[in-house]
């Protein structure tokens, strides 16, 4: 049992030496920790206990003023030690779509393997805390409003929970903090820093996550360690539900489906109460701090003994008391902020004096120090990382550090490895003693994917961490301390194959994750506030375009989407017509989409249902944090973008209907063979098999804005088929063809060539090197590339990279999202052998040389560069290359003739129909309102027949209904949302899809409808039972009657009204549970 800060031997003091499982792990940590106190006279885990003394004017000179960094040469005696100083959970990326990951979370709680656990995702940004020594950091950053914001934040927390020990509980939580090398990362919930679903009534931090940092790799503590932690420090945890049965996971499930389209705070809550194992209020009330607005759900596989050990620390750790209330904690975040409106800085050191010296008694991180005239940069020139990696590592942390730069470094990771200067050290640099701070920035998602991959392969990386800092330092150590780091981590890498073991992944169960949001706070934050900049920049029908896109990707209901469209439309209008053409700010939209939603929801309870929670407004001009120059290139405020599914959903046959005209397009790279395709089928007698025209418009061969040119030939010609030659790379394009199909009425099919692709290029290095062959090849090319273009290399790569970041699956899954079909080109034989050697490292290096190029001159020609050289002679190099291999190039190509027989007939089964969509990972659970047992139609239709022809009173019933029309779907409803209650329906989530007997005793007709009464059956022993207090299946109802109607007919028979035919012995027809 893990508690707070009596934890004993595990949460240690510095002098202390830490307990491990064996006498060999204890004896490697003993001898680690001997060696990390001695490297470079102040190791990075050294800490004296005292607050951190100001950095003198002496060593800020010494930093500065002999290009120390520059002057440190890399030798046999170089040696660096890294630790990690703060990190979040790794985001581990599910491969399986949502409702696999599902449907294995229900399959291991069910068999007994783990518990379900939920927490709410409270709406705000990640803060990590490692005390006043070890810092305050954002998710990509330190040292600015952000960290500054969170920390006053926090320690405002410890006076509202301490009261008049606060100040005393804030230095003990610091020496804390730093003595067990620890972190704590948080929610930080705040109208300073930008809007995001609803301005919290109240700014706050809930904690996430504790992580011990130790020698080695971190240590995420369980949610009851971390509740167990909170209430021994009085810090504020999140709202946590347990689910460790089948009926309670699946009742899980379904109550989400159920509310997963009006969901707010108050009847999630609820909602989850009745049907959790055991349900554990977060210390912070979303609804009192927040408000009603709830941004959605985590649900994570964790031990099956989580609910024993949650039980226990509930029954050890009681809520701690709050003895701050009612006293005066002086100024607010937010009258501080309104009352400090001059420029960043200033805010900042307005709120970290308040925030007093107890707590942040050092300010280097913000500003180094002001008093020995510190107006240098922080930043750290990059060859750190470069000496750092060549450098011998000090200990196996350090090793394990390099290991995952230099695998991102090689594969070429979308991050960046940013070093900054450790203020908190420069009393102890010298010329062979360096410092720094090193943050570890993925800039996408995608690098995590591939991050995974690699640990597949390689089971003793360490993972990839958001929120990842990293101390560092760079030593000369003598041969005798060269010898000890040697003799630690022989001991090290000899007594811990048991430490080594867990390094491996773990089984990808103890990862299953989902995360799962409601509509009401994506209407406010993807569709109004990420929409803005469409709706200004491009109008209100691309506007359209995007909202209709992010609700099919989320699978919205026909009958939202609807609504919320109305809802949107006017909103648009409304918001345009204020604005014109100045674009609303993102940080602070709700300024004006609460006041349009409160009076929107005003007008119906339809649309109060639609809105969720709209009114109680906070304005937050006046308080706003100031962030200079409007940046955020940390992307600690990154604004949320919903992920498009990696493939498409199935759905019924897609058809272009013949009054519509359809757009052939090409997202492809120079080289692809579009051209020539077009003109073949511009040539086909008989085009795609109808009778609509088929024109062409040659990109090369057009002057002026492309796009606008074709959707005004299309406007002309508005049933033709529109074979738009020219490369669609990027989303941008993708957008202007949805808004030119939205607004001719036509479709649009992506013509792609078929390549294996890369895990972030949907075009394999195969693909690339047939596409530069092909240009290379050309002569008198209307856009002059062809041979003779010196820099013709260059612009296939500029191509190449304009879909970097996009995995294949990605690439023709988002394409099939927005145009709902997608037409694969052959391109190479799949017998082929592999590419040569030379072809491969031709294509590398120019790879690499564009990398270089575009980071430093973005997209300038590569001839007026500060690499014009070295593209000189890779360009003749390329060339060279190429043609040694003609005889390859030529072989691994499939026949034009056969590539252009495929496309022709893919586009001809579109346009007929003959096509169904792919196949797909989406989401294909959505809002349910009812639980019912689905019967067959049919063995009603064969029941009701054979009842008239044995029973005149029947046949004279059915003899003038159209029971064919009527009765098209058959089922027993078991409970609806409305009228029994959202954990009444998702309490039957335990049957779903499970075969149930369903006997049918008699039927019942009135002159207004008829029913079939219905008494259910068991499922592995339990009995079903309806909600209804008259189990029925509804066959038939008059004009304009409702079926709901059906339930009077038992009180109709008894006046008289209604007629009932008993079936003995009872009919026995089998259905399956489902949700609608």
């Amino acid at each position: 049992m893990r508690r707070g800060g009596h934890r004993g031997q595990s949460w240690k003091e510095k002098s202390k030496t830490s307990m491990s499982s064996s006498a060999t792990s204890r004896a490697s940590a003993d001898a680690a920790e001997a060696v990390s106190n001695r490297i470079g006279g102040l190791g990075i885990t050294e800490n004296s206990g005292q607050a951190a003394a100001q950095i003198s004017s002496a060593g800020l000179s010494k930093l500065f003023g002999g290009n120390m960094l520059e002057n440190f040469t890399v030798d046999n005696s170089t040696y660096t030690h890294a630790q990690v100083r703060a990190t979040f959970y790794p985001k581990f990326e599910n491969e399986k779509s949502d409702q696999e990951v599902r449907t294995r979370m229900i399959e291991m709680v069910s068999n007994g393997l783990a518990t379900l656990e939920v927490s709410l995702k409270h709406s705000g940004s990640l803060f990590m805390y490692a005390g006043h020594e070890g810092g305050a950091y954002a998710k990509n950053s330190f040292g600015n409003v952000y960290t500054a914001v969170g920390v006053f934040v926090l320690g405002r927390i410890f006076h509202e929970a301490w009261g008049t020990q606060a100040s005393k509980k804030q230095s003990e939580f610091n020496d804390f903090l730093e003595s067990n090398r620890m972190c704590i990362s948080m929610e930080l919930v705040t109208a300073v820093l930008g809007d995001h679903g609803q301005r919290p009534r109240e700014d706050y931090v809930v904690v996430t996550a504790i992580t011990e940092l130790g020698n080695g790799k971190p240590k995420f503590y369980s949610t009851p360690e971390i509740i167990a932690f909170c209430r021994n420090w009085r810090l504020p945890t999140n709202h946590v539900w347990l689910f460790s049965t089948r009926k309670s996971v699946t009742s899980f499930f379904a109550a989400y489906d159920a509310l997963c389209e009006e969901g707010t705070a108050t009847p999630v809550c609820k909602a989850l109460d009745e049907v959790a194992d055991i349900s554990i209020p977060g210390s912070k009330d979303h609804i009192k701090v927040q408000g009603e607005i709830l941004e959605g759900l985590v649900a994570r596989i964790v031990s099956q003994e989580s609910s024993k050990h949650m039980e226990k620390v509930l029954k050890e750790s009681p809520p701690p008391p709050t003895e701050g209330a009612g006293l005066d904690l002086g100024p607010s975040l937010r009258e501080i902020c309104a009352a400090n409106r001059t420029d960043e800085k200033q805010q900042i050191k307005a709120l970290l004096q308040s925030v007093g010296t107890s707590f942040c008694p050092d300010y280097s991180d913000w500003f180094g120090d002001e008093k020995a005239g510190d107006t240098h940069s922080r930043n750290a020139d990059k060859s750190v990382l470069s000496k750092f990696l060549q450098s011998h590592p000090a200990d196996y942390s350090t090793t394990k550090l390099q290991e995952m730069m230099r695998l991102m470094r090689e594969k070429r990771f979308p991050a960046a490895f940013k070093c900054y200067h450790n203020f908190h050290k420069v009393n102890s640099i010298s010329s062979d003693n360096l410092f720094y701070k090193m943050v570890i920035h993925v800039h996408s998602d995608s690098a995590f994917r591939r991050y995974h991959k690699e640990m597949r392969l390689k089971p003793g990386l360490w993972p990839l961490y958001r929120g990842f800092f990293v101390d560092i330092n760079l030593f000369k150590a003598n041969k005798e301390r060269a010898a000890e780091i040697a003799k630690s981590n022989t001991m090290v890498e000899n007594g811990s194959s048991s430490t080594l073991g867990k390094d491996a992944l773990a089984d990808e169960d103890a990862n299953l994750m989902i995360k799962l949001k409601f509509l009401t706070y994506k209407l406010r934050t993807f569709l109004i506030r990420n929409g803005l900049s469409i709706l200004f920049k491009e109008g209100p029908p691309a506007y359209k375009t995007y909202y209709l896109r992010q609700m099919k990707i989320w699978g919205t209901s026909a009958g939202k989407q609807r609504e919320l469209s109305k809802m949107l439309d006017e909103w648009a209008v409304y918001i345009r017509r204020k604005y014109g053409n100045k674009q609303l700010s993102q940080s602070i939209y709700l300024s004006e989409a609460e006041t349009f939603l409160e009076q929107y929801a005003k007008r119906s309870l339809q649309n109060q249902a639609l809105i969720g929670s709209a009114g109680n407004f906070v304005r937050a001009e006046d308080f706003m944090a100031i962030v200079e120059g409007g940046r955020d290139e940390e992307g600690d405020l990154e604004m949320e973008r919903e992920i498009a599914p990696l493939s498409p959903s199935p759905s019924v046959k897609d058809i272009v209907p013949k009054k519509e005209g359809l757009i052939v397009f090409f997202p492809g790279i120079p080289g692809c063979a579009k051209s020539a395709l077009c003109k073949e089928l511009l040539t086909l007698p008989g085009g795609l098999g109808d009778d609509r025209p088929v024109n062409s418009l040659m990109g090369d061969l057009t002057k002026g804005k492309y796009w606008q040119k074709v959707a005004d030939e299309h406007k002309r010609k508005p049933y033709s088929i529109m074979l738009a030659d020219k490369n669609a790379p990027n989303e941008e394009v993708w957008r202007q063809i949805e808004d030119m199909c939205h607004r001719t009425r036509a479709s649009a099919v992506p013509v792609v060539p078929d390549s294996e692709g890369t895990d972030t290029n949907p075009f394999s290095l195969d693909a690339l090197a047939v596409f530069m062959f092909r240009v290379l090849q050309r002569v008198n090319h209307p856009g002059n590339l062809d041979k003779g273009s010196p820099n013709a290399g260059y612009v296939l790569l500029m191509f190449y990279h304009l879909y970097e970041g996009k995995s294949r699956n990605e690439f023709e899954g988002e394409l099939v999202e927005r145009f709902g079909s997608l037409v694969k080109m052959p391109l190479l034989k799949s017998d082929r052998s592999p590419l040569p050697d030379p072809v491969k490292s031709i294509l590398e290096e120019g790879i690499n040389l564009y990398n270089l190029h575009s980071s430093r001159h973005g997209r300038l020609e590569s001839t007026k560069g500060s690499y014009a050289k070295e593209w000189i002679k890779w360009e003749k190099q390329l060339r060279e290359v190429l043609f040694g291999n003609t005889e390859y190039l030529n072989s691994v190509q499939v026949p034009f003739e056969f590539a252009v027989k495929q496309v022709l007939e893919q586009l001809k089964n579109i346009a007929k129909g003959d096509y169904s969509t792919p196949d797909t990972e989406k989401r294909k659970f959505g809002a349910i309102v009812f639980a019912a047992v689905s019967l067959p139609v049919t063995e009603i239709r064969t029941l009701l027949d054979n009842l008239a022809e044995n029973n005149p009173k029947v046949n004279a019933f059915l003899k003038d209904k159209d029971m064919v029309r009527s009765l098209n779907r058959a089922h027993v409803t078991l409970a609806h949302k409305r009228s029994h209650g959202v954990t009444a329906v998702a309490g039957y989530g335990l049957f779903l899809h499970q075969e149930i007997p369903v006997n049918l005793t008699a039927l019942l007709f009135s002159d207004k409808m008829a029913a079939f009464e219905a008494c259910l059956g068991s499922v592995n022993g339990e009995k079903v039972v309806s909600k209804n207090q008259w189990p029925h299946l509804t066959i038939w109802t008059g004009e304009g009657v409702p079926a709901k109607e059906a339930n009077t007919l038992p009180q109709l028979l008894s006046e008289g009204k209604a007629t009932q035919i008993e079936l003995n012995p009872p009919v026995t027809v089998h259905g399956t549970m489902e949700f609608y």
